[in-house]
Parts: structure tokens; C-alpha cells; sequence
């Protein structure tokens, strides 16, 4: 009795085994929608986990105790693309200014602060010209930006900040532009049309969320409002919290001062946005995250039409069969024993083509490791045994969904009908 049960579980797999052998074109053809299918699904996880990773970890570069405060158009959300837009498109917000960051810089729970702006000029050093962007600082900056150092020379003051002084520290990129691999310290390039002394260079940083930091040259941020882009506004103000377990009240205190000073009632109106880190990294992770599960939705549909080609292949395997299942089930075999080997086949090569799809997942997201490596970039895209169970689960659950109705009439049919049709 203990052997009869395992033989009457296994023989319907040994049948199905034999059937897929002796249609192997028609499998092949049914096999490959699942192995594109799971192979996008491999693909796509790794590449979001990646992409989220990274992306995550260039927020967190900033530092988990900075606070940002940026301009913002009254009627758009913070961290919204709409408010990214407006902007882009000239919308310009002039309530922020370096009065608002001297003012946040007495709050209790403020170590440092530094308002910043951006822009971009023709900069020359003899036959070398260059459209430099420039980013007007404070004098905290490196107190605030911890990953941000000197490699040379120093960075301005605070009194030569209210002074506009004409000095200029380089990114790592900006001083090789000009400079190559020469002395810059104490050399003067010329930003619309004035000499700048280089008093300083950056340590090479990289890029931060797609943005090359080594390619700036920083400037006092009185200088570059007044002296290159005529405004009194800043664009944000960057502060580092000396107790970062204190950020919620930080960040309420910083809300109320900005309101204030800004004669804004109705949050609604707010011309300011106030982000922590923190909230950042949570924002970009949710956004990541839904994108991905629309992508792995999206990619889902190849591994459905997989399915319908397996069902497909299905109905035919059992019209053709008809009267193997008659005499099948005239010798005795039970409805049940013909429902699990047409619903194996359908489970073996989704198996099969589940691991294939898995297997060139693997192939394809090493070898985008390696580019991306190759080149610098620094995106860890690695397989997880995440996507694994993903993949197979998908693989497994659309053998059984496509297979279950052509097995299930297999089943149902008399022996009778089934000879008759011989």
C-alpha cells in the first residue's frame, strides 16, 4: 500500500514528461512567454531595488540630521513635480532670503545654517572657457554639508560674504577643467567678465541623485545675488540640527518662524517648503516603490499572454488525445489521476520555463552590474532571493490558473465519448 501511493502521484508526472518530449516545438513555442515574462519580472525587481538603493543612499549622503528648506509655489505640494515644474518653467518665489536664514539661526535646536542659490556663467582662464555653475553659499556651508571638504586652500568668511568679495572655490571637476593637474590656489578666473581668486578646492565628490557636484564652483552667496544674478532671494536655506532626535519639532519650529516672518495664515499658501532628510528618503522610497510594483503590473501582462499560449497548447494536447484519455479511463484510471498529469504539464513547463526566465534574469542583471561598475556609476543592481520566490511564484501560479480548465475537461470526459471519437 505505501508503494501504490507514491506510484500514483508520479505516474502522471512520467506521462506528462513523455507528452512534452514528443511535442518539444509545440512546448518550446509555449514555454517562451514564460520565460519572457519571468525574466522581466527578475529584471525590472533588481533594477528598482538598485535604482531605490541608490537614489536612497545619495539623499542620505546629505546628512541624516539636514533639514532643507526650499521655495515653493503657494498653490503645489512639497516634493511635488508640479511645484518642480512651476519652477522650471520661470516661476519665480522671491519671499526667501538670507534675512529668513539669520532668523532660523537663532532656533534652539540649529547648529548651522547656509542659504544657497544657483546659476550659471561664462567663465575663462586664458584660452579656456567653460559655462560654470556657480552656487552661492554661506560660510557654514562645510559645517552643515558633511560630506563636502577641502582638498586645498580654504573656503570663504562671513565677512567676506557681506563684502561680496570676488573669490571662488573649486569643485574638483572645474579645477582640472581649467587647471588640469597645475596649482590653482591664488590664480584668478574670469565670471562675467570679472576676475574671481581661486582661495580653494573641493575634494572630488562624485555625483548626488544625478547631479555632479565636482562640476560646481562655490561662491559667497552675496556675491552671486548681487554681483552676478541682481536678486535679494535665495532659492534655499540648508541647516544642520544639533539634537536630530528633536527633528519633528525642528522642522514645526522652522514652519511657524518662515510663516510668520512671511505673513502666511493659510498653510494652503505656504511659499516655502520645509523637508527633513528623513521625510525625504520616505517620500522617494513610497514614489520607488510604486513604480515599480506599475512596472512588475506592466511586465506581469507578458507572463499572462504566456499563460493563454499554454492553455492554448492545452486544449489541443487534449483534443488530440481524446481517445488515450477514453482508454485510459476504460482500463481504470481515475478522473482524478487524468485531471493531475494534463495539469503537470502545464506545471512542468512553466517550471521549466520559470527557471530559464530566472536563470537569464540573473545573466542579464550581472551583466548590467558590471557595465554600470565599468563606468563608474555606482548602482548596485544585484538578484534577491525576493525576485527568486517572485519569479517562481509567478511562474508556478500561472501553470496552475492556465492549466486547471483544459485539465478539468480532460477529466470529465466518459470513456465512451472519448472512444467513440476515435
Amino acid at each position: 500500500m505505501n508503494n501504490l501511493i507514491p506510484k500514483r502521484w508520479i505516474m502522471p508526472f512520467v506521462f506528462a514528461l513523455r507528452t512534452i518530449r514528443s511535442h518539444r516545438a509545440r512546448t518550446a513555442l509555449a514555454l517562451l512567454g514564460v520565460v519572457i515574462g519571468v525574466f522581466a519580472v527578475v529584471v525590472v525587481m533588481a533594477l528598482g531595488d538598485g535604482v531605490k538603493g541608490y537614489i536612497l543612499g545619495q539623499v542620505e549622503s546629505f546628512g541624516s540630521d539636514v533639514i532643507q528648506v526650499e521655495v515653493k509655489v503657494p498653490t503645489a505640494k512639497n516634493i511635488s513635480s508640479e511645484n518642480a515644474t512651476s519652477i522650471a518653467q520661470g516661476v519665480q518665489i522671491t519671499t526667501l532670503t538670507a534675512d529668513d536664514r539669520d532668523a532660523i539661526r537663532k532656533l534652539p535646536n540649529v547648529a548651522a545654517a547656509y542659504e544657497g542659490s544657483i546659476g550659471q556663467e561664462r567663465s575663462t582662464y586664458g584660452s579656456i572657457g567653460k559655462q560654470l555653475l556657480l552656487f552661492g553659499t554661506g560660510f557654514e556651508t562645510l559645517s552643515v554639508d558633511g560630506n563636502a571638504h577641502l582638498s586645498e586652500g580654504r573656503f570663504f568668511t562671513d565677512e567676506e560674504n557681506v563684502a561680496q568679495s570676488r573669490v571662488v572655490v573649486l569643485g574638483a571637476g572645474s579645477k582640472e577643467t581649467f587647471f588640469g593637474q597645475g596649482d590653482a590656489i591664488g590664480e584668478y578666473i574670469s565670471i562675467k567678465g570679472e576676475k574671481y581668486r581661486v582661495i580653494g578646492i573641493m575634494e572630488k565628490r562624485g555625483s548626488a541623485a544625478f547631479f555632479d557636484l565636482d562640476a560646481l564652483a562655490y561662491i559667497p552667496i552675496q556675491t552671486l545675488l548681487h554681483k552676478v544674478l541682481g536678486t535679494d532671494s535665495v532659492q534655499m536655506i540648508s541647516i544642520k540640527m544639533s539634537d536630530p532626535s528633536q527633528e519633528t519639532e525642528t522642522v514645526a519650529d522652522i514652519v511657524a518662524l518662515l510663516r510668520k516672518r512671511h505673513d502666511i495664515d493659510d498653510p494652503d499658501k505656504d511659499d516655502f517648503s520645509v523637508t527633513s532628510t528623513k521625510e525625504a528618503q520616505e517620500t522617494v522610497s513610497d514614489v520607488l516603490s510604486t513604480v515599480t510594483i506599475l512596472l512588475l503590473a506592466l511586465t506581469s501582462i507578458s507572463l499572462v499572454v504566456g499563460g493563454v499560449g499554454i492553455m492554448n497548447v492545452m486544449y489541443v494536447s487534449v483534443s488530440e488525445r481524446t481517445n488515450e484519455i477514453g482508454l485510459r479511463k476504460a482500463l481504470g484510471a481515475r478522473s482524478g489521476s487524468i485531471l493531475t498529469q494534463f495539469l503537470a504539464e502545464a506545471v512542468i513547463i512553466t517550471g521549466v520555463g520559470g527557471f530559464l526566465g530566472i536563470l537569464s534574469g540573473v545573466i542579464v542583471v550581472w551583466v548590467l552590474s558590471a557595465v554600470f561598475e565599468a563606468y563608474g556609476f555606482p548602482l548596485d543592481i544585484s538578484f534577491t532571493v525576493q525576485s527568486l520566490f517572485l519569479g517562481a511564484g509567478f511562474s508556478t501560479a500561472v501553470g496552475l490558473l492556465f492549466g486547471i480548465s483544459p485539465a478539468a475537461q480532460a477529466a470529465k470526459l466518459s470513456p465512451m465519448e472519448a472512444l467513440r471519437k476515435e
